[in-house]
């Protein structure tokens, strides 16, 4: 983990977003890479560093730290936000039946994409760190999706394990 940990507003978060209902509506590609450029952008505009990701069909966990002089609760509202409207763009256009799954019809909104009050937990010491960094990555070899974890491709695995840099918005946090 950095070592300049002081230097910053905000210790790394584990973060879970969980779709409504546990509904699968991020297994296509499209949606996934929806939640990737999401990420990218937030990176290129000094906003987050990402260290570990990993994108599952119904779910998905990071481990991001917010920068400084930006608030974590505005930049995880804005990215939920931004991702749901897009899917549900993608929804509206190709997969009208999942529209029904999802319809909340509340006073803000007609559907919902994620589920209410994701998981955020600070990571303030290297073991916690890394067990998160553990789980985040062997996610997709629990659910059967894949033999070893660095050949899941939504998964930033790849990069601590091959050191293989497929996602330029990663930072490793011991950098």
């Amino acid at each position: 983990m950095a070592a300049n940990i002081e230097d910053e507003d905000y210790f790394p978060d584990f973060t879970t977003v969980t779709c409504y209902n546990w509904e699968r509506l991020i297994e296509r590609e499209t949606e996934k890479d929806i939640i990737i450029e999401s990420l990218r952008y937030l990176t290129q505009k000094n906003k987050v560093k990402v260290h570990a990701f990993v994108l599952m069909d119904n779910h998905f966990h990071m481990i991001w730290r917010i920068c400084k002089g930006w608030k974590r609760d505005e930049i995880q509202r804005d990215f939920l936000k931004y991702t749901s409207q897009q899917i549900l763009k993608n929804f509206r256009n190709e997969q009208a039946a999942i529209l029904q799954r999802i319809e909340v019809n509340l006073k803000d909104r007609r559907y919902q994409v994620w589920q209410r009050n994701s998981l955020s937990i600070e990571l303030r010491s290297e073991s916690v760190y890394k067990q998160k960094l553990d789980y985040i990555h062997n996610n997709p070899v629990k659910a059967g999706l894949c033999a070893s974890e660095e050949h899941y491709k939504y998964s930033s695995a790849s990069y601590y394990v091959l050191n293989k840099n497929d996602w330029d918005f990663l930072t490793n946090a011991d950098v």
